[in-house]
């Protein structure tokens, strides 16, 4: 707990001297909350994962605090599994944001999906997608605004990943997802897929064009970008702390 509220103090500080030298250029964020939470059972058989404590804040609250002190104005968030317990905790404790719910009602659309169920919230800007399962911090500011500006620095860009090398991961047992040269992601060697996604990217609607189907993983627009050379990445230097498993779980709110 010390270590959260250590963070927490830093995030504060850290926001006026980075907004000072850094003026955001996005300013609309999305935070994906729609899952089962299953890797995390018991707890998520009656609490949305995004609702579970970490010190004394959530992951749903520590995201929202997060991109808020970062800048972003506007946030979407997609709810589907007990939603209602997300709902009631956004109107109870008034973030002081523009945060728009959308409902995933029938079925649950998955990453790919659920974006693409809530892009007309944004226009034809780029936006930041957000997992609450990291725990984010002040560490992240300068990666991301980096990461966004080399995005807008080229008007064709269609999506950045901010990736991190898996021996920087808390959880020893996270397999790499990817392979990052020259700016670049891949997944050309099954061996060398030594880094995993973050849980921070940033999107254009551009991204999603020809995909009607309802549901579907946001791998499937990873893996066309890749097939183009298009999908982007930048190296997170920070230690990643990401709530995986049970396990897990219970090993960071001892450390935080």
């Amino acid at each position: 707990m010390r270590l959260l509220k250590k963070l927490q103090w830093l995030l504060i500080k850290d926001q006026f001297i980075f907004n000072i030298y850094n003026k955001n250029m996005i300013t609309k964020a999305m935070i994906l909350a729609a899952g089962f939470g299953k890797r995390i059972h018991p707890l998520t058989l009656e609490r949305p994962k995004p609702l579970l404590g970490i010190g004394d804040e959530t992951l749903l609250s520590n995201t929202i605090k997060f991109l808020k002190l970062f800048g972003v104005k506007n946030v979407v968030i997609n709810v589907h599994y007990l939603e209602k317990q997300i709902i009631e905790y956004i109107e109870k404790n008034k973030f002081q944001l523009d945060i728009k719910i959308v409902k995933e009602k029938e079925k649950i659309l998955d990453t790919g999906g659920g974006i693409l169920n809530a892009i007309k919230n944004f226009s034809n800007e780029s936006f930041l997608v957000i997992n609450p399962d990291t725990i984010w911090s002040s560490n992240y500011f300068k990666e991301i605004k980096l990461m966004e500006k080399m995005f807008l620095e080229n008007k064709r860009k269609k999506c950045s990943l901010l990736v991190v090398n898996k021996k920087k991961s808390f959880d020893k047992f996270m397999k790499g997802d990817f392979s990052l040269e020259n700016s670049l992601i891949n997944r050309n060697n099954k061996n060398k897929l030594n880094y995993i996604y973050t849980g921070v990217q940033i999107i254009h609607p551009d991204a999603f064009k020809g995909f009607t189907d309802k549901v579907f993983s946001m791998n499937l627009i990873w893996n066309k970008l890749i097939e183009n050379k298009e999908l982007h990445g930048l190296e997170s230097h920070n230690n990643f702390f990401h709530v995986s498993t049970l396990d897990i779980y219970n090993k960071l709110k001892k450390k935080f």
